[in-house]
C-alpha cells in the first residue's frame, strides 16, 4: 500500500504540494445507485414526480457539486474542470436510478473526488426530489468506477455485485 500523502511525518493532515508535478490529462468516472420502489422509479422515468424533472435537476446538481469539490472536501485542490457530465439510467422494474458522473481536467492532480462528489450529490438530489412519495429509498454503491491519467495511471473497478 502506498503512503498516505495527506499526512505529514507527524501524522498531521496537510494539503499535498502538487507544484512540481506536470499537468496531464485526467479523467474519472464515479457511480451511485438510488434504490426505491418500482412505482417510484417508474414515476422518475416518466417525469411524473411531484417536484418535476428529477433527472434533469439531479444532473445540474451533480455538475454544480463537482465544481465546488475543493470547497467541500478540506484537502482537495480547487480545479478548473474541463468537463463534467452526469448520466442517469432508470430501471423501473428493479427500482433503481444509477447515476454516472464523469469529470475531466488537464491538471497536476486528479479528478476522482470531483466525480465522486458529483455522483453523490446527484443521488442526494434524486432522493430529495421524490422523498415525498418514497422515504424508504437507499443511496447505495457510491464508488470510483475508473480513472485515467496522472502518476498512478489507469484504474478500472472490478465488477460490482
Amino acid at each position: 500500500m502506498s503512503e498516505l500523502t495527506h499526512l505529514d511525518e507527524h501524522g498531521t493532515a496537510r494539503m499535498v504540494d502538487v507544484g512540481d508535478k506536470p499537468a496531464t490529462d485526467r479523467r474519472a468516472v464515479a457511480r451511485a445507485v438510488v434504490r426505491m420502489s418500482p412505482d417510484t422509479a417508474a414515476k422518475v422515468l416518466a417525469g411524473d414526480a411531484p417536484k418535476g424533472d428529477v433527472l434533469g435537476t439531479a444532473r445540474i446538481a451533480g455538475i454544480l457539486a463537482a465544481k465546488r469539490t475543493g470547497e467541500l472536501i478540506p484537502l482537495c485542490h480547487p480545479l478548473g474542470l474541463d468537463h463534467v457530465d452526469i448520466d442517469a439510467e432508470v430501471d423501473a422494474a428493479a427500482g433503481t436510478v444509477t447515476l454516472t458522473a464523469e469529470a475531466r481536467v488537464t491538471a497536476r492532480t486528479g479528478v476522482e473526488m470531483e466525480a465522486m462528489t458529483a455522483a453523490s450529490v446527484a443521488a442526494l438530489t434524486v432522493y430529495d426530489m421524490v422523498k415525498a412519495i418514497d422515504r424508504a429509498m437507499i443511496i447505495d454503491d457510491i464508488h470510483l468506477a475508473e480513472k485515467r491519467g496522472g502518476k498512478s495511471g489507469e484504474y478500472i473497478a472490478r465488477a460490482r455485485r
